[in-house]
């Protein structure tokens, strides 16, 4: 048997664990020579890269002083619970992972409470600890009051701490004097880090998570959990639904730096891949041929927002997407069921092209919805919307816990911001010039605040959130106060027109770009609708007057992300998502029946 270590990096979004990993794969010369370093090695995928995110957990293994300590990196947004909930199932101990200026942020609670639920064993790193003003002894204290909030056991009181910069490669027991190289911390992964138990009996794994190779398809990655899995062995896998269906596998691998290498046999205690399996799903369990036992399946929590999803019918349908009909939209929402857990699709009823797409929150769904679109995808969402339940008779919706840091001649610009959408102040402390306030508000709350915090703060504010628990109703929120200003016809938006409707409010167009009937170019000043015509050009007469030759001095438009165009839409208007453009609409196009419409 081999000496094993599984953990699981834990931190809050842009702590740095990712380049932590990138630095123990270097430690222990995972890279070739004259390889690419580029940085970042987990964060494969261009939204990751772009957003500086983790979205998709994945594994890497590294050889130290002859033991494998298999790494699992962790997305530090509650957004993507569904992925954290899964990986931590494979670990033995955790490294949690805090800055040595901003402590313990909310999401670092939501998956530490996650990891100490299931008896891990922590290491606290104190990263970050080069930056200017940092307070690495009172964000050791922070760790600690934490880890007793979330009623850690007494063996996972005693944890042991690390300071360090990631960024310049050390590690070591003490901030104040800096080590080369980050030996101190893989030293301590092996003596405080339970290496996993050797269970004899019959084979069982647990799938925890999906791969896929266009070589040899879908792979199934786990913990083996007992006994030991062979190459081309006879299994039986176990169906959430009760359902057992008989198999073979047809290789075995584990992994070794940033690749799988395959392998004679896989014991109990070590993560693998297995190929060669056709139908199977995340919490499944493989089993033994003859008598097989399945393990309990993940439990993953409950979505609480969903969005609708449609094809696209607006008049620039099929310009810019090589996918557009319904059964593409179909196919690739179900194939994405297959390995995103905390997704839920279903069909709108008496409808072929509509579905009601549920996740985590705005990130989770507008990160499926970016990916779709970089795949050449068109469709339409409308706005999301928070999820209700009803427990004991009443009406309850989700409510989070919201954390805000701003600068102090801030703070009652947030503290009204927020409880005009029904939130409620549960701490508030200074920290030097700053102030962090805490608050409980209802998830429809969060939606569209984020832009309006970042403008009040002058960009100054940190905001982060996630999801608390179920609470009753509490009452109506005003979201958008502003109406939409909308193009008449179908044409070409002319500089001379806008120019002309600026005192009208501001666009979300330039000259010179086409619009439809319908579409959203701007917000009105107003909170009335405003039908606009943009295409209106100038008279090309040879009458002269005074004044009416000035140049047409048109303001640049207001650039919208997916997320803000999701979370600034009302309830009659949809997102049109192509690969090209992100446009606002009306659902029903026509300024006429869309009169009648709101009559009745």
């Amino acid at each position: 048997m081999q000496n094993i270590r599984n953990v699981a990096v834990i931190a809050h979004v842009d702590h740095g664990k990712t380049t932590l990993v990138d630095k123990m794969m270097m430690a222990s010369n995972s890279f070739r020579d004259g390889k690419d370093e580029s940085g970042e090695v987990l964060d494969s995928n261009d939204l990751e890269r772009e957003r500086g995110i983790t979205i998709l957990s994945k594994n890497v293994a590294i050889n130290w002083k002859g033991t494998k300590i298999n790494i699992l990196d962790t997305p530090g947004h509650s957004d993507f619970g569904g992925e954290v909930e899964r990986v931590l199932n494979m670990a033995d101990g955790c490294l949690l992972l805090v800055d040595a200026f901003e402590g313990p942020m909310p999401q670092t609670r939501f998956v530490l409470q996650k990891a100490l639920q299931l008896g891990l064993k922590p290491i606290v790193v104190v990263n970050k600890v080069d930056k200017p003003n940092c307070r690495p002894e009172e964000v050791y204290e922070m760790v600690f009051d934490l880890m007793c909030d979330l009623d850690a056991t007494e063996e996972q009181l005693d944890f042991k701490v690390v300071y360090g910069s990631a960024k310049q490669g050390w590690m070591g027991p003490d901030w104040q004097h800096p080590t080369d190289n980050i030996d101190y911390l893989l030293d301590l992964i092996l003596s405080e880090i339970p290496a996993p138990k050797i269970i004899e009996g019959t084979p069982q794994m647990l799938i925890t998570s999906l791969d896929y190779s266009s070589y040899t398809g879908r792979i199934a990655v786990g913990r083996v959990h007992r006994g030991t899995l062979k190459d081309a062995m006879n299994i039986t896998i176990c169906h959430r639904d009760g359902t057992m269906e008989k198999t073979k596998i047809k290789e075995l691998h584990t992994f070794q730096g940033i690749t799988h290498v395959r392998v004679p046999e896989v014991s109990s205690g070590d993560i693998c891949a297995v190929i060669g399996l056709e139908n199977f799903e995340i919490g499944d369990t493989i089993a033994d041929f003859e008598n097989p036992e399945a393990l309990p399946p993940i439990a993953v929590d409950e979505p609480t927002m969903s969005m609708l999803f449609t094809i696209n019918d607006s008049p620039f349908f099929g310009r810019e997407g090589k996918f557009c009909t319904s059964r593409h939209i179909s196919e690739r929402l179900q194939k994405e069921l297959e390995k995103n857990l905390a997704l839920r699709v279903k069909p709108v009823e008496g409808s072929m092209d509509k579905w009601i797409v549920s996740g985590r929150g705005v990130l989770h769904l507008s990160v499926l919805i970016e990916t779709m679109r970089r795949e050449g995808y068109e469709l339409q969402v409308g706005q999301p919307q928070v999820i209700i339940k009803e427990i004991d008779g009443q009406k309850c919706e989700p409510i989070e816990e919201l954390t805000i840091n701003v600068p102090e001649e801030f703070s009652s610009k947030m503290i009204d911001m927020v409880t005009r959408r029904k939130g409620e102040m549960t701490a508030m402390d200074n920290e030097g010039d700053r102030v962090n306030i805490t608050f409980d508000i209802p998830s429809r709350g969060i939606i569209g605040l984020r832009t309006n915090v970042l403008t009040a703060s002058q960009g100054e504010a940190i905001m982060a959130h996630r999801f608390k628990e179920y609470q009753p109703w509490k009452g109506d929120i005003t979201r958008r106060v502003n109406g939409s200003m909308i193009a008449l016809e179908n044409g070409t938006a002319y500089a001379y027109a806008l120019d002309k409707l600026q005192d009208r409010g501001k666009f979300f167009i330039d000259p010179g770009e086409e619009v439809y009937g319908g579409e959203v170019v701007g917000e009105h000043v107003h909170d009335n609708d405003l039908v606009i015509n943009v295409t209106k050009a100038k008279q090309l007469t040879n009458v002269r007057a005074s004044g009416s030759d000035e140049k047409a001095k048109v303001a640049p438009k207001v650039q919208m992300s997916l997320e803000e165009c999701m979370e600034y839409i009302k309830a009659d208007e949809y997102v049109e998502v192509t690969p090209k453009s992100i446009r606002m609409r009306k659902i029903i196009l026509d300024h006429l029946e869309r009169k009648r419409a709101n009559k009745e």
